[in-house]
């Protein structure tokens, strides 16, 4: 049964808050492992109808969404974010993950967190609940409002295929290939109104190409193909085998053909968006943008 403080915020959310209605893409977090201020860690909301569906949880996720509401996109209220969706298990993706528990629970979420990922998703929810044993523990035995389950993550380990639906989203789960990992996904909503694929980090990927087929956004990694050659050649072996050059996503994105090609998860090595831009449209067509932190689409 929800708490005192979560009836209460629930009611006031009701009376102030307006209806939003569509579907929405928030670039939460458009960065790297590479620690950069003006970006934070890989995080994309789809808000559909006031709800809000995550995917992966970066550094600084719950303060962008804290900004993005402040901007009016309610559904990315703290206590509102309960539904988590992780492409893979690299610590870029994921290390935001305890913000997204703690601070919805903190600020009156009332049902645990659910959270979808790759094998290994519920042990780290496990893992996380287990080292931030003492923090709940002091919130739920001292003298702190609280509700009895925010903190807790109801986790799954999900396989390719349909891995959630609900009455305004169906999100089917994809396999790509990155840097040697088991299972790593990118993911499709299907809404009412749009067709939203987010690749996650992949090098390029049919997969991809398959899922989006005329989609209305491909949200999808990039590095620079100007600047690789730059680059030790260790790390150039790595990142051909880890993501996706500006050259590639030309010719994936012309043959996936979405409405909007969206850059994200930019690995520019001393590049600008414009030079991104520059060496994507050589080779596409296609409507392009390279993303920032709270962008909109």
């Amino acid at each position: 049964m929800p708490s005192l403080l979560a009836l209460l915020f629930g009611a006031l959310l009701a009376t102030t808050l307006p209806a939003q209605s569509g579907t929405r893409v928030v670039m939460l977090g458009t960065g790297t492992p590479n620690p950069d201020p003006g970006r934070s860690g890989p995080a994309v909301a789809v808000v559909v109808n006031g709800t809000a569906y995550l995917f992966d949880a970066g550094t600084g996720v719950m303060r962008r969404a804290a900004q993005a509401a402040g901007n009016g996109i309610d559904a990315l209220l703290a206590p509102r974010i309960g539904l988590v969706f992780l492409t893979h298990l690299h610590s870029d993706h994921t290390i935001g993950l305890p913000d997204v528990i703690h601070t919805g629970w903190i600020a009156g979420r009332a049902r645990p967190l659910r959270l979808f990922g790759p094998p290994g998703t519920v042990e780290l929810a496990r893992h996380l609940t287990e080292a931030w044993s003492a923090d709940i523990a002091n919130r739920t035995h001292g003298l702190q409002p609280h509700t009895v389950e925010g903190w807790r993550v109801a986790a799954r380990d999900i396989v390719e295929g349909v891995v959630y639906q609900d009455s305004q989203v169906t999100v089917t789960a994809f396999a790509v290939p990155h840097a040697g990992w088991k299972v790593s996904f990118g993911y499709l909503l299907q809404t009412k109104d749009k067709r939203v694929v987010i690749s996650g980090d992949t090098r390029p990927s049919d997969a991809v190409v398959k899922a989006c087929a005329g989609c209305d956004l491909l949200i999808h990694e990039v590095y620079s193909s100007a600047k690789f050659a730059g680059l030790d050649s260790s790390w150039r072996r790595y990142h051909a085998d880890a993501h996706t050059s500006t050259a590639e996503l030309a010719a994936l994105a012309t043959r996936a053909r979405p409405k909007l090609l969206v850059l994200y998860h930019q690995l520019y090595w001393g590049a600008s968006d414009a030079d991104l831009l520059r060496e994507v449209r050589k080779r596409y067509a296609g409507a392009v943008v390279s993303a920032k932190d709270l962008g909109v689409y």
